[in-house]
């Protein structure tokens, strides 16, 4: 096929939209934590653009897109991006690779929730290498780059498995491994800034009509059915999540964009196979769903400090089983179960379980190794003054 135009001008919108939404998670991050690790927090998530570019330009690319071996990695074709000149479909190879920097990016970026006011700089810098390319490019490539997975029909439009689980349950494994805060269940650890969280979560919001929408890789019905659903699916989020915390207590602004969070994880790896009647229910679902996974979390007394499992991994879980239930032919070429193939549904739970799997286990063994080689936590008193003077000598105050 030649290139055309407005597909790729279309994924070069998309890819800076997503690349924007790394940035986001920082301030919705930011919001979250104490003012005293604030630039901390939002510096974790320009920290981990910068390592997956560099990781992705060198190998990453060509581990997760090369050309396949044994359905397991890619091939080392791509080492430092040589020979990435080709055309996919309409658009250069190039453009494709910088489309999918952006989601391995945004996915490092999802994973500092775990360790929020307590990690060391340099621990995190070694861990996100090898994270990216032990946990994601496998993922990545199993899904996308013509891996085991998608031999399997295992469906995964724009992240649910790749992103989201691997972030969310990859985030809990690191959690576990990194601790508690100090003072976690003894005194309040309240966010500073609730009105940051909620910029950061609209620039997610605005990002992720580019990360659902530019993953059809055209400027097409695909797209516009994408974006039309994940925005009905963010909503639902929102309204379901405000919902049962307005009957549990009160209908807080951090719930309602932590809804829309939510729904928009869910409605990531359907996007592309399902109607908007569909988005509806896979939205409600999902805000339900995590608000659920965060109570469960605060009981079971687990410091996965800003929720990136309860919303991302549950979330992801969610909407990736709900392809086998409502995946339409007529929109993306996959049926389940309201089309009368409940095959699809065993497949797509299959893909999750073992997504899992990896995700958390693998992420628990990294964590180890760098816990026990350079250590992942800082000390006592760099804690308690809190990281923006520990890690980098800047404050807010200055």
């Amino acid at each position: 096929m030649v290139a055309d135009s407005g597909d790729i001008s279309f994924l070069l919108v998309a890819t800076a939209m997503v690349i924007l939404m790394t940035p986001g998670v920082g301030l919705f991050y930011g919001g979250l934590v104490r003012k005293k690790n604030l630039i901390s927090m939002i510096g974790l998530c320009f920290i981990s653009l910068a390592v997956v570019t560099v990781q992705w330009t060198l190998f990453g690319y060509t581990l997760a897109f090369g050309p396949d071996i044994g359905g397991i990695i890619g091939g080392a074709d791509y080492i430092g991006l040589v020979g990435v000149n080709g055309e996919s479909g309409t658009i250069p190879d190039l453009l494709f690779m910088i489309f999918q920097l952006s989601f391995a990016a945004i996915a490092l970026a999802i994973i500092t929730s775990a360790v929020a006011e307590r990690v060391k700089l340099s621990a995190f810098i070694l861990f996100g290498l090898l994270w990216t390319t032990l946990v994601y490019d496998p993922l990545a490539h199993w899904v996308w780059g013509g891996g085991w997975m998608s031999m399997m029909g295992i469906y995964d439009f724009a992240g649910g498995i790749v992103v989201h689980i691997s972030a969310g349950f990859g985030a809990l494994a690191l959690a576990l491994v990194v601790g508690k805060r100090r003072g976690y269940n003894e005194y309040v650890l309240e966010p500073h800034n609730i009105a940051m969280t909620l910029l950061g979560g609209a620039l997610l919001w605005f990002g992720w009509f580019g990360f659902n929408g530019g993953s059809a890789l055209a400027a097409d019905m695909v797209a516009v059915n994408a974006i039309v659903v994940t925005n009905i699916a963010a909503c639902c989020g929102a309204l379901s999540w405000m919902a049962v915390s307005w009957y549990m207590d009160k209908p807080s602004t951090l719930g309602l964009i932590s809804g829309a969070i939510a729904g928009l994880g869910a409605i990531t790896p359907a996007a592309g196979f399902v109607s908007p009647l569909s988005a509806v229910v896979i939205g409600t679902v999902s805000g339900l769903l995590c608000y659920g996974a965060m109570i469960f979390r605060i009981r079971r007394n687990w410091d996965e400090s800003l929720d990136a499992w309860a919303i991302h991994g549950v979330g992801g879980t969610w909407g990736t089983i709900a392809i086998g239930i409502f995946a339409l032919s007529a929109i993306g070429g996959v049926s389940g179960i309201l089309e009368g193939s409940p095959a699809q549904l065993f497949i797509q739970v299959a893909g999750v379980v073992i997504s899992i799997v990896y995700a958390f286990g693998m992420t628990w063994v990294l964590a180890k190794v760098v816990n026990a080689t350079v250590g992942l936590r800082v000390t006592s008193q760099e804690e308690y003054v809190g990281l923006d003077i520990a890690q980098h000598g800047e404050s807010m105050e200055a």
